[in-house]
């Protein structure tokens, strides 16, 4: 029979306070005696506790907890690592279930809630979206995220990059969309605004300062590890990740622009101020704009300028494409100019070419009007190569050449014609048919066919073929030089001792 804790209590009040007897104890409350018993000798029917086992970590407890207090962030594994080296021949299991006991739990911090006044601040980050294919380029997406902290209006952006031209157009941007510019921008420690930081000693981006400068607000980094100083940004990163950019699709970029646009003046600008449930940001924002300071008169050049210089091909190479340029400017030094949608060429104050931007890798981006300028000076120059060529195999034919230019015929088609004659017949019956079209004045490349074609009759030899070539201009513009055929009957005629035919004192 077990007793209830009060009824305990009292029988052991009534001996030891008040010295009754255990028989008047029962029959007073109504009790086996035994049971009396028992609760007035309790102590003896107390069972010892667990007695605790040695531990193989024991030796090493001390140690741990102390390096806990010192590094409380510490991981058990690296503790493991530690006291392993000591001599610990324990699992990491035993040890992680020890750490969870010792662990100095650290305290909460208290925020304290940061009001700002209108047009005073605005808050500014970069939110990583994954990745993006175009073509065969993998990009990454982000967005650029401007919120101001009185109002909560914002403006945002998608790009490809985070570069610090991107960064730049997405301030310009958003400047212009919420009508103007707050006195102070909230950053954080990213390469874009600051280079180095020693304490509060900061060296500024030297175009953040410009850009700065350009729109009269003040930069200021967060404090180092210090992210909640712009939670209103991170919570719109957040906010734009699981309202909007989920399961939406999208074509391009710019579509996704679009959407966001739409969405932000729908539906984010259309909730109610956090703090203030009575006006929504659309409301907050047109009774902040007038506290912004105005926009200046021209918007800041944040466009990608820099030196290049084509090689031995009359393109430009950046960021992964080639960009074509006049020929006539091959490996002069030039200036590059790249907007996120056009890229421009400049030669001095002269922009010499303007393409649209790719951002796909290995593609090759032509202007027609370039191509078809090298073209055309590369056809000339085949042209005086192929009469440097006819001079070359026949003296005949520099007084032929002339003799047609003095009839202004057309010396392209003609030196083509004669150069086939050249494949055809040879060297040295081309130049004596040369030699007699000149004695009879018959000057034209038809007439020097027409005296080969005589000239062969005559011998009974038969005609020519032409030789079929693919269009591919890589084989059609070759040109190989005959050699005389003797050395090959000389093989025919003289073959070497081990190839000829064995004779009967060399069989077995």
């Amino acid at each position: 029979m077990t007793l209830p804790p009060e009824q305990i209590a009292e029988i052991r009040r009534l001996f030891f306070a008040e010295h009754w007897r255990v028989g008047t104890i029962a029959e007073t409350l109504g009790v086996h005696h035994e049971a009396v018993q028992r609760a007035i000798e309790q102590e003896r029917f107390v069972r010892a506790g667990p007695q605790l086992r040695s531990s193989q970590l024991d030796p090493y407890k001390a140690f741990i907890t102390t390096t806990l207090e010192q590094f409380p962030r510490l991981r058990a594994t690296r503790l493991f690592e530690m006291v392993r080296a000591r001599g610990y021949p324990g699992s990491v299991v035993q040890l992680r279930r020890y750490v969870r006991t010792v662990r100095p739990q650290a305290r909460a911090e208290a925020y304290l809630r940061l009001e700002t006044l209108p047009g005073e601040q605005a808050q500014v980050d970069w939110g990583h979206f994954g990745a993006f294919q175009i073509g065969r380029a993998p990009r990454q997406l982000s967005c650029f995220v401007l919120v101001l902290s009185w109002s909560r209006a914002m403006y945002a952006r998608f790009a490809l990059d985070q570069t610090l031209e991107s960064f730049l157009r997405g301030h310009v941007e958003a400047f212009g969309a919420l009508g103007g510019i707050p006195r102070e921008i909230l950053y954080d420690n990213l390469k874009s605004v600051v280079l180095e930081r020693v304490g509060e000693h900061i060296r500024f981006h030297p175009r953040i300062l410009e850009l700065a400068g350009h729109y009269h607000f003040a930069p200021k980094p967060c404090a180092i590890a210090r992210g909640n100083e712009k939670g209103r940004v991170e919570r719109k990163v957040s906010f734009l990740r699981h309202s909007f950019f989920a399961a939406r699709p999208f074509s391009s970029v710019a579509d996704l622009n679009t959407q966001l646009i739409r969405w932000i003046a729908e539906i984010a600008h259309a909730r109610p101020v956090p703090g203030r449930p009575e006006q929504t940001v659309a409301e907050a924002l047109a009774a902040e704009q007038p506290r912004l300071l105005p926009l200046p008169e021209h918007p800041f050049a944040c466009d990608l300028v820099r030196p290049v210089a084509s090689g031995k091909t009359p393109y430009v190479r950046f960021d992964a494409n080639d960009y074509s340029i006049p020929h006539a400017l091959l490996r002069r030094p030039l200036t590059l100019i790249a907007s996120e949608s056009h890229v421009r060429i400049v030669d001095g104050p002269t922009e010499v070419a303007c393409h649209p931007r790719s951002y796909d890798r290995g593609q090759r981006i032509e202007n027609p009007a370039h191509i078809a300028t090298l073209a055309q000076e590369k056809h000339r120059a085949r042209e005086l190569r192929g009469r440097d060529r006819l001079r070359s195999a026949c003296p005949q034919a520099e007084a032929f050449l002339d003799a047609l230019a003095r009839r202004d015929a057309p010396l392209g088609i003609e030196t083509l014609r004669l150069l086939r004659l050249l494949d055809q017949v040879g060297a040295a019956a081309l130049d004596r048919a040369l030699a007699e079209a000149l004695t009879r004045q018959a000057i034209s490349a038809a007439s020097v066919a027409h005296l080969l074609e005589q000239q062969r009759r005559a011998r009974r030899q038969p005609p020519p073929l032409d030789v079929v070539l693919p269009a591919d201009p890589r084989v059609r513009d070759l040109r190989v030089t005959p050699h005389a055929l003797s050395a090959y009957d000389e093989l025919l005629t003289s073959a070497p001792p081990h190839e000829q035919e064995p004779s009967d004192d060399d069989t077995d």
